[in-house]
């Protein structure tokens, strides 16, 4: 059992809640923060205790960096440091590039990458002054490197998660800090209009090599991968956990050429 500590940002529900139950079970104690959902955060509480863990709970406004501090900065206080930080809070926003509102991208930007930067300096100098030989992984997106029609503020958001995460990795590994990103496809979370437990198997995506959306347990299960041991050789990447969606191209390709040899025969 790790006895190690585990702050998840954004762990109210989807992802972060999966991440916080997933490392509980492993024998992580767990902070985590909230936005606004303050009885999801409450039921993510109540089970991590249930799992015999340690839990601390703190609102945090991802957008306000006085807010990101003062949450973090609590946590740590509250459980005595940080050996894993999973920089899970996120937003979307999805709009045509013509009509896309300046106020839109501000907040998407704002929230997925300056947010994402604040939250992993605040992290990264606690681990730095206590010693920690610690793991922060981010939460990218397979739009890290696919583009979303109407994605522009969301995909470029996460673009610039990708090489935070490459630039954390290289300024942090004299400290002995690994820091990571998983890229998540489509997941079936509130955010996409999932209820928790849902059978994900019945929402079918033909075009997918795996013809479902991914689990949040499944992104659980690749976020404890890259702050496990096991990923002691790993920095600086990005783990695509996508159902093979980065195939797609490839799959069209060979559509599209078998059409035209169809034509010429």
């Amino acid at each position: 059992m790790p006895n190690e500590i585990a702050i998840i940002t954004g762990a109210s529900s989807g992802i972060g809640r999966a991440t916080a139950l997933h490392l509980a079970g492993l024998g992580y104690d767990i902070g985590i923060t909230f936005a606004s959902n303050s009885q999801g955060a409450q039921e993510t509480a109540r089970r991590v205790k249930a799992a015999g863990r340690r839990v601390a709970i703190r609102q945090m406004e991802q957008t306000d960096p006085a807010s990101i501090h003062a949450a973090l900065d609590a946590l740590v206080t509250d459980l005595g440091g940080v050996d894993v930080f999973v920089n899970n809070a996120g937003t979307l926003a999805f709009d045509d590039f013509l009509s896309l509102k300046l106020e839109d991208w501000n907040r998407v930007v704002a929230c997925n990458l300056t947010g994402a930067f604040i939250a992993g300096q605040v992290i990264a100098n606690h681990m730095a002054a206590s010693g920690t030989r610690g793991r922060i992984v981010n939460l990218s997106s397979v739009h890290e490197a696919v583009p979303l029609k109407g994605g522009a503020a969301y995909c470029s958001s996460k673009a610039g998660v990708g090489m935070l995460t490459k630039c954390m990795a290289l300024d942090l590994a004299s400290r002995g800090i690994r820091v990571n990103a998983i890229g998540p496809g489509e997941t079936a979370t509130p955010m996409s209009g999932a209820v928790e437990g849902e059978d994900v198997a019945a929402r079918k995506r033909p075009e997918l090599p795996i013809s479902r959306p991914g689990k949040p347990e499944e992104m659980a299960e690749a976020i404890a991968y890259l702050a496990s041991p096991n990923a002691n050789y790993t920095t600086g990447t990005t783990l695509y956990v996508d159902g093979g969606l980065l195939l797609m191209a490839a799959i069209g390709n060979q559509r599209t050429i078998m059409e035209a040899l169809g034509e010429k025969a």
